[in-house]
């Protein structure tokens, strides 16, 4: 870190109130904290369910899909495990970069390791879309052409080219620079100093708008064709049924991807095309958070959205409209025309008509109309 910067960073701390700095204080190290715990437990917790789950998959249509789910959960814990421990022992030692990195080498590896655990979730979201529109729409293809060796150097290329993303701008001598809150460390958005400042940051959010795209296009084309083959009974229910546990848990990724990285992405692209002097940071550490939560809601979606648990909600909503369509209707006056006298010596039985069901609905009849009931039927056995 340099000189120039340094001052930069000790006026910015004097001209902060020390009131308004130990609340802050207090409520980031709380976030952070209760973020770690959260996204630990959830991740380790659907990185089981997915070990157990496996066992049960159909090994030829499902594989490639099992590994990245499960890469994408593993990644995702690691992010937790990486970031928060960066961020934890960036506020034990109160903030005091100068001290504890004077020349800058965790601030890059914060910055990096922000933007592998950002894009590697995302690369791996629209690659689990794109195997399933395979899947689903080229069977023949899929299960020849992505075999399990084939998968492993996929997912390789993956975590390779989101390394390269998140190094480059250590390779090109344009480290991460502290951030305006002195808790993180991004690209420089206040102040670019070449066309590599704004390059950087432009790439980054461009490479994951494309994998947002991608995985919106494949889901998309997927379920529309999986639609299409289940009316015309292409496929059969028991593969129709995982390939729609699949297609729920990649729409449920999708949609908390461009929830969580749409605004995040989206604003870094603004900003490397702004005019202003606004500075970025305290609006950027805002989004960054909300990025987080990707790394938390995405196990959920393995958690909750799985065949099991589907399928008792299923379950439960069918028994709560049972139970309203169940009601007796009571039939107080006549409904059939009688054929006949209604003292007949042929009078029928006192329950042979009692519990009448029609279509589901169980109808209690009076007397009189269990009488005229009997007569019509006997005319019409008697006259076939």
């Amino acid at each position: 870190m340099s000189t120039s910067e340094s001052a930069d960073l000790s006026s910015w701390t004097e001209a902060t109130p020390t009131n308004m700095t130990c609340v802050e204080k207090d409520l980031s190290v709380t976030a952070s904290v209760v973020s770690m715990t959260v996204g630990i437990l959830s991740n380790s917790l659907a990185f089981f369910i997915l070990l157990k789950s496996s066992k049960r998959m159909p090994p030829k249509s499902k594989a490639p899909f099992s590994v990245f789910a499960t890469s994408l959960v593993v990644t995702d814990l690691l992010g937790h495990l990486v970031n928060g421990s960066v961020v934890l022992h960036v506020y034990s030692l109160r903030k005091h970069w100068e001290t504890f990195d004077p020349h800058g080498r965790v601030c890059n590896l914060f910055g990096a390791t922000l933007v592998f655990f950002g894009l590697s979730p995302l690369f791996l979201g629209s690659t689990m879309a794109i195997e399933r529109c395979i899947g689903v729409t080229k069977p023949f293809y899929h299960s020849t052409g992505l075999a399990f060796r084939h998968t492993n150097k996929l997912l390789s290329v993956i975590w390779l080219l989101a390394a390269l993303v998140a190094a480059l701008p250590v390779v090109l001598r344009k480290s991460y620079r502290l951030q305006s809150s002195r808790s993180w460390c991004f690209y420089n958005l206040d102040k670019p100093d070449d066309r590599l400042d704004v390059f950087l940051p432009l790439l980054f959010a461009l490479l994951g708008l494309l994998a947002l795209l991608l995985s919106i296009i494949c889901n998309t084309v997927t379920s529309c064709f999986l639609l299409l083959s289940t009316i015309h009974r292409k496929h059969h229910s028991r593969g129709t049924s995982y390939h729609i546990e699949m297609i729920c848990q990649l729409m449920a990724i999708m949609l908390v991807s461009c929830v969580c990285w749409g605004p995040l992405l989206t604003r870094v692209i603004l900003l490397t095309s702004k005019d202003d002097d606004d500075p970025a940071s305290d609006k950027l550490l805002f989004l960054v958070r909300i990025a987080t939560w990707n790394q938390i809601l995405d196990p959920w979606v393995y958690i909750l959205l799985r065949k099991a648990v589907l399928k008792k909600l299923y379950h439960m909503l069918q028994r709560c409209f049972r139970s309203k369509s169940r009601e007796p209707v009571r039939w107080k006056h006549s409904f059939l025309r009688s054929s006949g006298s209604s003292h007949s010596k042929f009078g029928p039985p006192a329950c042979l008509f009692d519990g009448l069901v029609v279509q589901n609905t169980r109808i209690s009849l009076s007397d009189d109309s269990k009488t005229e009931l009997f007569h019509v039927v006997l005319s019409v056995w008697k006259k076939g």
